[in-house]
């Protein structure tokens, strides 16, 4: 399984930007997915999942409302529609796909993309 995720970049705070996480294999609908994102020096914090079919999402509470994670099974692509970004929003951003929906345990999760990098300037 390879999961490849892009769409970061620089954006001023109050912009917005959209996460694609891209899954290789042909049975992206049968699991859950997650986004994460590290700083520098911390571990990485969940902050958005969501169920096989996407009937179901969970997100961080400081996210909630700016940010939206959907998918599409037939792309076999996961996206985070991030609005409204504030400084501390930057991060290196990470997908994984799950086992179990809405982990918020890194551990839980086996794959993971290798990171997409948003910035947030003020």
């Amino acid at each position: 399984v390879q999961l490849q995720a892009f769409g970061g970049g620089l954006v001023q705070a109050g912009g917005s930007l959209r996460l694609s996480c891209a899954a290789s294999g042909s049975d992206f609908s049968s699991f859950p997915m997650a986004w994460f994102r590290r700083t520098p020096g911390k571990a990485r914090d969940f902050v958005a999942a969501i169920s096989r079919f996407g009937g179901n999402t969970s997100y961080l509470g400081s996210v909630k409302g700016r940010f939206t994670i959907s998918r599409d099974n037939a792309k076999n692509t996961a996206y985070l529609q991030m609005n409204s970004l504030k400084p501390e929003d930057t991060a290196v951003y990470y997908c994984a796909r799950g086992e179990t929906y809405g982990m918020k345990n890194p551990g839980s999760y086996k794959y993971w993309g290798q990171g997409t990098l948003v910035t947030v300037s003020s």
